[in-house]
Parts: structure tokens; sequence; C-alpha cells
């Protein structure tokens, strides 16, 4: 199983607009989990979202503005009202689970 960000994910927007971030994954698992995280400089990685893929039915969110949607091979998180306090290091992360 793998997973990584799709290149030129370096974004750039303005406080109130919507940013898209986007990874790539495969795995030989129909029962796939998603997760997306956030990191500070000199801080912990902080939880945002996760998302079921494929088979798995698995969602919950942080926040109302962290969003996402997966197909078979990716993951798109959508940062809704972009605020300063977004700027951060993002992260995807894979789980296979059981069924």
């Amino acid at each position: 199983d793998n997973i990584e960000p799709d290149k030129g994910t370096e974004k750039n927007s303005r406080e109130g607009e919507m940013v898209k971030l986007s990874c790539s994954y495969s795995s030989s698992s129909e029962y796939v989990v998603l997760y997306w995280y956030r990191q500070y400089p000199n801080g912990e990685p902080q939880y945002l979202l996760r998302k079921g893929a494929r088979l798995r039915n698995d969602d919950h969110t942080s926040d109302g503005r962290f969003n996402s949607d997966t197909t078979r091979t990716s993951t798109e998180l959508t940062i809704t009202d972009v605020r300063l306090s977004d700027s951060a290091l993002y992260y995807c992360a894979l789980r296979v689970v059981a069924q």
C-alpha cells in the first residue's frame, strides 16, 4: 500500500477562498480509510478528518470547513473559508481496516 502527495501541491491563497490539496494512493484492499493531518512548525500533527474509500464507509471531520472527496486512487482535501491559521504543512495517510 502506498500514498503520496500530488506534485506541485504548495498552495497560495487569500483569506476566505477555497483550497484543494490532493494525494494519490494504491492499495490491494477494498477497505481503506484515508486521513488528513496538518502540522505547524515545531508542533505535532493535528488530525483534520478521515474518509472511508472504496467499500469502507467511515467519515468524520474535526471542522466543517474541512471536507474530502475520494476515488479508488486519490483523496482530495478541500478547505473552505481559508484563514491565515490554515498556513501549515498538510499530510495524507492511508489505513487498511478489517471488513
